[in-house]
């Protein structure tokens, strides 16, 4: 059996302490809270002991690192864009400059595998360099855990995405 990682990076605009961020920052614990209770969640990388953003020392910036595994692509789609994140993910332009697209990459793990940021790191270059693949692969054009090309239809809207 198979889950789903994924990883987004970000440079954020500001320092995390900045008035700029405020809003942000203060969305991470209930978010990242939301996330764990959402059906399909399976795991998501955390800093340190608390629910803090992990990031990457990147020259003047930094790098925010968002890395987790689910059940399903159907799971992380509902969680990412139909639940209360969505809110946050229209507004990601307040927060964060543009960076090299695409900015997510997904891929498959076996099941209790937890992805490190290396690894994550490597998939996200492939997928950039590459173009997506069975190895990494776009919000856009998945694939399954046995390598064939993912047809994307729209996913219905469910009363679990409503919370």
């Amino acid at each position: 059996m198979h889950q789903l990682a994924q990883v987004n990076v970000a440079r954020l605009r500001a320092g995390l302490d900045s008035a700029q961020l405020r809003d942000f920052v203060a969305a991470v614990d209930p978010v990242n809270r939301l996330a764990e209770e959402s059906p399909g969640f399976v795991w998501r990388l955390k800093a340190g002991e608390g629910h803090i953003v992990t990031t990457l020392p990147d020259g003047s910036s930094s790098i925010v690192v968002n890395l987790s595994v689910w059940q399903s692509y159907e799971a992380l789609h509902v969680f990412v864009y139909r639940s209360v994140h969505g809110v946050f993910v229209r507004r990601r332009a307040l927060w964060f400059v543009p960076t090299q697209q695409p900015s997510t990459a997904l891929w498959w793990v076996p099941a209790g595998e937890e992805p490190t940021v290396d690894e994550a790191m490597r998939r996200m270059i492939q997928l950039q360099r590459y173009g997506p693949s069975p190895r990494a692969f776009s919000l856009r054009q998945r694939f399954t855990p046995d390598g064939r090309p993912v047809r994307s239809a729209r996913l219905p809207r469910t009363r679990s995405a409503q919370r």
